[in-house]
């Protein structure tokens, strides 16, 4: 009786697997997985709208390894680049790669955007940003053990999209709106199963606050919301920061986020602790994703490491560029 219980019990675990792959390799194009890169000093992976928010070239790379214990998990690496141009322009660039289990995703975006400012004495300023993104989707069949008579080669596909944006900042408030893969997919035979529409919609706002008597600590909470159109699924991210700065502009930062999906609150989806810090414009930040699904018991968690350097500061004198809040 307890061995057939346990087979039971490994069956449900192995279909588990299964279904979150299948799930995750589909949603993969409709966007990169989003844990709490963001939070680190970087919603540009949110927002072609934040493309040269900064006076200054903003590097920034990310690795993520995900259900850590469990064999052929989701992996991550993405580069992300911006840059101020034209005075109140910016570009930006985003390069990733992500494997899980056999399948391949590689991808590039081109993102461009244009800063207003609404009103000088209010500091209150108006983003646009638009970005071009291409991704390339392949079956890695060299790991096969048997043949398959659907899969004999590695299958690849390219996708060509956009996503658009805007971003309203007033002092130390934030509110962007982001709409991704704007355009559907076209499907091709072999992925005939697969959703044609990729879009997601996506808030991020959140405000930041000085202590009272500290001029160098600020405060941050910010919440974070994602809709995918093609299943109705959305999700909820409940973040706060602190950060505090010294006399050079260095600083060090912890945080927290609380993740649920919106059918199911309050019931958590992930908690993730976080730190970072910038010395001498050298950034470094490292997460820990706790998971509460099916498979929290199989694995150690999600681990997220955030690397960067800001370089050629003041690059433009716009007062539209962010800064800490204490200057």
């Amino acid at each position: 009786m307890m061995l057939s219980k346990k087979i039971i019990t490994m069956k449900n675990f192995i279909l588990s697997l299964v279904l979150m792959a299948v799930t995750t390799s589909y949603s993969q194009e409709l966007n990169l997985p989003v844990f709490t890169q963001y939070l680190a000093d970087n919603p540009f992976i949110l927002s072609p709208a934040y493309a040269g928010i900064g006076d200054n070239l903003r590097i920034r790379a990310n690795g993520l390894t995900q259900w850590v214990g469990i064999k052929d998990a989701p992996d991550n690496q993405s580069l992300y680049a911006d840059f101020r141009v034209l005075d109140r322009s910016g570009v930006g660039i985003s390069l990733y790669n992500d494997k899980n289990g056999n399948t391949r995703q590689t991808g590039a975006k081109v993102s461009f955007a244009h800063h207003l400012i609404l009103d000088y004495y209010s500091q209150q300023y108006l983003s646009f940003g638009i970005s071009y993104n291409f991704n390339s989707f392949r079956i890695d069949t060299g790991n096969f053990t048997s043949t398959d008579p659907g899969v004999t080669d590695n299958r690849y596909s390219g996708n060509n999209n956009f996503d658009i944006s805007a971003l309203y900042r007033n002092k130390g408030f934030y509110f962007s709106f982001n709409a991704n893969n704007v355009l559907k997919k076209n499907i091709n035979v072999e992925r005939a199963n697969e959703p044609d529409l990729l879009s997601n919609f996506q808030v991020y706002s959140g405000f930041t606050f000085k202590d009272g008597e500290n001029n160098r600590i600020e405060y941050e909470p910010s919440v974070f919301y994602q809709y995918f159109a093609s299943d109705g699924r959305s999700t909820t991210d409940l973040n706060f920061k602190y950060r505090k700065y010294n006399r050079y502009e260095d600083y060090y930062w912890i945080g927290v986020s609380y993740r649920f999906l919106n059918d199911q609150f309050p019931k958590p989806l992930s908690v993730a602790p976080m730190a970072g810090f910038m010395k001498s414009k050298f950034y470094f930040a490292y997460s820990y994703q706790f998971m509460f699904n099916g498979l929290s018991s199989y694995n150690s968690g999600t681990h997220s490491i955030t690397i960067g350097f800001d370089f050629l500061q003041s690059v433009s004198n716009c007062p539209c560029t962010q800064s800490p809040v204490h200057d």
